[in-house]
């Protein structure tokens, strides 16, 4: 294809019906038959999305009934996916995709075999893999669902209801799994794995796979990852009957607080708010250079608030964008691979996030508020960045933005008035704090009551003002001569969408109500929106006889958006649950610390070669694997290693960083060549080359894929342990180091860089970034005292600083280990009183220093140290100068850069004007 429309569509890429259909085969399905099966397929959406209602509100817990725990809610919500999976997802007949869904069936099959041990006859093992193998063979037609897809669709709902159906039951023989286990456990795990690979594709069906044979087969691995290896009765029971498999941790969170966010999201996208946050985006940016990439880039930041996927955000947003993009001057490859790197940081961006943030609340046991907190500032980093990225390609191609209706205000003014506004919005939420801390005290029980009919009347507000400026529709701006809209109206025309948003991030941040919690309360008064917007509108704007109709529209668009919140949600459930596969067997066969000591191997120690292998690892799965169930796979592998190693290296590497390394990692694989499933999604669109509009991407993504490394090295940027002053102070230099990086990557600054001023702007920002780097070498940060030295190191360590102490024993398993802790440091009057407060007693045996106690639950205990390890090491800071004059030489360097550029730069215009 080229830069020009397609007589066959009329558009620079696909049409708008291959687009949608481009969507569902990755997200929501591609099989939507009609008459009756259509209805039931739309039934069932419905009741699941009911079902998660139902469950995140309170409302069980009011009228005694319905109340169920986790447990049955993971069966009955994996239920629903698997039904769906084989309902919505025909399976894709490439000999290679037959050769896969046959294959695994058979080697399931095989391993049953292998580790049943008499539990279970062979027939019956071959019965089941028979019967999964002609079901699959049969076919998959993508106009209807064929008699053996309702089957295995039953099948697979069945197995997953028996955890709830026999709850009972199973809780009196945890342990000891019989005949109907066997059974129900076999099936389940051969029916899983096939909706993964039609939901899915192959890539997550396989490594489920090599982990369950390697569950099996563990006394024939080679002997660095060799294990004892796991009969049939202790997998079934551990994957199927437990919650420590299939129904663990990640199929937890899809259920209890992922399901209710994407419902979220399709609820407001079906209210209208997609166009709106597009509109406001072009009215606000669009006149810049390059104004439609930075739209493009403002829009998908906040249409990330709407979806979680990658592709759905790229083909929402890239629909009007792209073209727009091109208009100005933008090649088929950038403008799509602005949109592909914009499109997939939506699901770094709080407040709302991709549903991997909701499984790091599990995993780092921290309230999801703490995640939101410290994912924040590298997220708007990466999106100013990208502005700014954006900017540079306009500035390299002397692009303009594009046509204004109205004549701007002077600059003076539009200052004024963006001051005033930010005064009224500081102002209100000041008034909403403080008002609510009020309202509850003052009215009690029926303070909810008061709560919503002030939220209503705000809303009526906002809603009478919609109607007097009517929301743009995109298409306008397509259109020769079209010209963008005013801001003022623009925004105008829908605030009432942000009220929701409002509800949300207030249940989260002020509330503090659980993440399930807050999206229920969220996505009621969204439901409320849609049920009452159209026929309040209708009265407002004097319609009254179009009242019936519009409350049926109404009613339709919710029904709609309850259907598409559940069909998102299938290959997130099926991912989370066969993740849930490769962190059971990680757990049953203790092969995460088999892993760390081959990645210790092949790293040699060094924690930026762990590192790297780390990034790499999640861009290799991520090539098959969803964002979700990468992270799940790489955090389980790899998330111990890298503290483990950074603590043995002596840097003490805080939990969440380490997983937002990963979830970062993961996002990237969405756009990295040669599988980057949302790049293909922005080529089909544009018109373009995938692979390299893939490549464009990934270079603008580079500012994405640095940030992890840095927040690795510097927690300033995660907010860690940082008060506002401070947490100021780090966002203005890091926002300015990550401009110059990105200046240096993408070759240009003021004028185009010189190859080594690149290189000095490179350096510049690792400055910016972390001037502790280069104080370190010029003064050390610690004095280095002998063992025996302890109590003397102790008593000179300022109170509230941390001793570091080298110390030498033994991990759980037995074997030898190094590593640094880090003991905080009380105002007690002398060492050994310091030592004490912070529970550790030395003792001295033939001239070494040991930990003689380390008492329980005390400082010295959190850190890791435990009694009779030998002491290597004494560490206490040292009265070091200020990091921040590293910042001096910096800035130096930057001007020099700045004033060669400005003087080419101005040659340049000079030439340009004499040549003209």
């Amino acid at each position: 294809m080229t830069d020009q429309q397609t007589p066959a569509t009329g558009r620079e890429g696909l049409s708008q019906a291959e687009l949608d259909e481009l969507v569902a085969a990755a997200d929501t399905g591609a099989r939507t038959p009609g008459g009756a099966v259509g209805t039931l397929i739309l039934l069932t959406a419905l009741a699941w999305s009911l079902f998660q209602l139902w469950f995140a509100s309170p409302l069980p817990f009011m009228v005694n009934w319905g109340v169920f725990n986790d447990t049955e809610a993971r069966s009955i919500h994996l239920a629903f996916a698997l039904f769906l999976a084989f309902a919505a997802y025909p399976a894709t007949r490439t000999p290679v995709q037959m050769a896969l869904g046959l294959g695994v069936p058979v080697v399931l099959g095989l391993l049953f075999a292998y580790g049943a041990e008499g539990s279970i006859s062979t027939v019956t093992i071959l019965a089941i893999v028979a019967v999964s193998l002609a079901a699959i063979a049969l076919g998959s037609p993508r106009d209807h669902v064929a008699p053996w897809e309702w089957a295995l669709a039953l099948a697979g709902a069945a197995t997953a209801l028996y955890l709830f159906v026999f709850y009972r039951e199973i809780s009196d023989r945890v342990g000891a799994p019989i005949t109907q286990d066997f059974v129900a456990g076999m099936i389940g795990l051969i029916i899983l794995l096939e909706a993964t690979r039609r939901s899915l594709g192959p890539a997550l069906m396989i490594v489920a796979t090599l982990f369950l044979a390697y569950t099996f087969l563990g006394p024939h691995m080679p002997s660095i990852i060799a294990h004892k290896g796991n009969s049939l009765s202790e997998v079934i029971n551990h994957q199927w009957i437990t919650t420590e498999g299939v129904f663990g941790i990640a199929l937890g969170v899809s259920t209890s607080f992922v399901f209710l966010f994407v419902l979220f999201g399709s609820l407001l996208d079906k209210a209208g708010a997609g166009n709106y946050f597009i509109q406001v985006a072009f009215s606000l940016m669009g006149h810049l250079r390059g104004g439609p990439a930075k739209a493009a880039v403002v829009s998908s930041a906040m249409t990330g608030l709407i979806s979680g996927s990658s592709i759905a955000n790229v083909v929402t947003t890239g629909t009007f964008t792209i073209p727009l993009m091109k208009k100005v001057g933008f090649s088929s490859e950038k403008a799509g691979a602005v949109e592909v790197a914009s499109s997939v940081n939506g699901q770094i961006m709080p407040p709302v996030m991709g549903a991997a943030a909701f499984l790091m609340v599990e995993y780092v046991g921290i309230p999801y508020f703490d995640v939101v907190k410290h994912a924040f500032l590298p997220a708007t980093i990466s999106y100013i960045a990208l502005v700014y990225i954006v900017h540079l390609e306009a500035m390299k191609a002397g692009m303009q933005g594009m046509e204004r209706a109205y004549e701007p205000k002077p600059i003076v003014q539009r200052l004024i008035g963006m001051a005033f506004g930010i005064i009224v919005i500081c102002a209100l939420s000041f008034g909403v704090y403080y008002g609510m801390g009020w309202i509850r005290p003052a009215f009690g029980a029926s303070a909810g009551y008061v709560v919503f009919g002030l939220l209503t009347a705000v809303y009526l507000g906002l809603l009478w003002l919609s109607t007097r400026h009517p929301t743009p529709e995109m298409a306008d701006l397509d259109k020769p001569g079209a010209k963008l809209p005013l801001p003022g109206p623009t925004v105008k025309s829908g605030l009432h969408f942000i009220l929701p948003v409002v509800v949300l991030v207030w249940a989260l941040m002020v509330d503090r109500l659980s993440p399930g919690l807050s999206a229920f309360w969220a996505s009621a008064f969204m439901i409320f929106i849609l049920l009452t917007q159209r026929p309040l509108a209708a009265l407002m704007t004097g319609r009254a006889g179009d009242l019936a109709a519009e409350i049926g529209a109404g009613l339709r668009d919710l029904i709609d958006g309850l259907v598409a919140g559940a069909r998102n949600m299938i290959g997130i459930g099926i991912a989370t649950a066969t993740a849930g596969i490769i962190v059971g067997a990680v757990s049953q066969t203790g092969v995460g610390s088999a892993l760390a000591d081959v990645v210790e191997v092949l790293s040699g120690g060094n924690l930026m070669a762990i590192l790297l292998l780390t990034a790499i690892l999640s861009l290799i799965l991520g090539m098959g694997l969803p964002t979700t169930a990468n992270y799940i796979v790489v955090s389980a592998l790899l998330a111990p290693v890298i503290v483990t190693l950074g603590q043995q290296n002596g840097l003490i590497v805080p939990l969440i960083a380490v997983h937002l390394f990963v979830f970062y990692f993961g996002i990237m694989a969405d756009v990295t060549p040669p599988v980057g499933l949302a790049s293909f999604a922005a080529a089909a669109v544009s018109g373009g080359d995938p692979i390299r509009t893939g490549v464009v991407a990934f270079f603008y993504s580079l500012r994405t894929a640095a940030l992890p490394f840095l927040f690795i090295f510097n927690t300033d940027l995660l907010l860690i342990n940082v008060d506002l002053a401070h947490g100021v102070f780090i966002f203005v230099i890091a926002t300015v180091a990550m401009l110059l990086f990105a200046a240096a990557t993408q070759g240009w600054f003021i004028a185009r860089n010189r190859v080594w001023e690149s290189a000095a702007l490179l350096l510049v920002a690792f400055t910016l970034f972390r001037p502790g780097f280069w104080m370190d070498m010029v003064s050390a940060p610690y004095i280095e005292r002998e063992p025996a030295a302890i109590v003397e190191a102790a008593a000179n360590t300022p109170s509230g600083e941390k001793l570091r102490l080298r110390v030498a024993g033994v991990n759980d398993l037995g074997d030898p280990i190094e590593f640094v802790a880090l003991v905080p440091i009380g105002n007690e009057a002398t060492g050994e009183e310091r030592l004490a407060a912070a529970g550790i007693t030395v003792a001295e045996r033939d001239g070494k220093m040991f930990l003689d106690d380390v008492a329980f639950g005390s400082p010295a205990a959190d850190a890791g140290l435990d009694w009779d390890q030998e002491v290597l090491r004494v560490l206490r800071p040292a009265d070091q100068p200020s990091k921040y004059l590293m910042f001096i030489p910096a800035l130096l360097l930057l001007g020099g850069v700045v004033m060669l550029q400005r003087r080419r730069a101005a040659n340049g215009v000079a030439t340009r004007a004499a040549t003209a």
